[in-house]
């Protein structure tokens, strides 16, 4: 049998029950239990993938320093990559040699209303970035990163909000598994873990065998642009090569 290589991204804003800020920030009152959700709901994703035949599974944390999963609580079998900073940062890791990608705990881009801490990329710092003059968010970036090396993305979890936008985005063959609704910024109806990780690993494992979804590419030449919230910052990126700087309209 030939190797079955998948590759998982997590991030954490979309994990099972995470609903605010405190869930997702080292130190928070709620950071440790939301470790323990989306490291949840990133095993049932490796798990998934072995019950479709992977033979190899690379996590990589990707959220905020990328040290987040609780490596204890992951099926053994696959390896995971912590730590920041590293190259193709929340894609850290993907190359050609993968059959398919999962996104875990993922969010909307910035500006999605009711959707649980909808951003793109530094939130505090930019407000929507854009790829070819069209708002772009975490979910299409990392597809493209995917994608440049022919690796399709076959799930995408997070809330409804996000599960929308992965459909809109990357095709209708991409799995969606809602795990809860947004209701507002720091609100969410939310499935419990125990339901999650069992349509997560479904989820996974389904999409891994039909075989059906397609890289994303972007049509080339692609410019992508971002506006930030300080202008120091803005002329900073504008020293290096082949990068402009535009005022905002008044």
């Amino acid at each position: 049998m030939s190797a079955v290589q998948v590759y998982v991204s997590v991030d954490m804003e979309g994990a099972t029950g995470v609903t605010h800020q405190d869930d997702v920030t080292e130190g928070a009152a709620g950071y440790e239990q939301g470790r323990v959700l989306v490291s949840g709901n990133a095993d049932a994703a490796v798990r998934g993938a072995f019950d479709a035949g992977a033979t190899q599974v690379l996590v990589n944390d990707a959220h905020s320093r990328m040290r987040n999963l609780l490596h204890d609580r992951i099926d053994p079998r696959a390896h995971v990559i912590r730590g920041f900073d590293k190259p193709l940062c929340m894609m850290a890791g993907i190359d050609a040699d993968f059959d398919a990608a999962v996104f875990i705990g993922y969010h909307a881009r910035a500006g999605t209303a009711a959707s649980i801490m909808s951003h793109t990329l530094l939130g505090h710092q930019l407000t929507e970035p854009t790829l070819n003059g069209k708002a772009i968010g975490e979910i299409e970036l990392s597809a493209l990163i995917a994608g440049s090396f022919d690796v399709p993305v076959c799930l995408v979890s997070g809330d409804d909000h996000t599960c929308q936008e992965a459909s809109a985005a990357l095709g209708p063959h991409v799995e969606a598994v809602a795990v809860k609704r947004g209701l507002d910024r720091f609100v969410a109806e939310c499935r419990s873990p125990a339901e999650t990780s069992f349509a997560i690993r479904d989820g996974v494992a389904r999409s891994l065998g039909a075989h059906e979804a397609e890289p994303l590419r972007g049509t080339l030449p692609l410019v992508f642009g971002v506006e930030f919230i300080s202008t120091t910052i803005a002329a900073t990126c504008a020293l290096l090569p082949d990068v402009g700087l535009r005022a905002a309209p008044v």
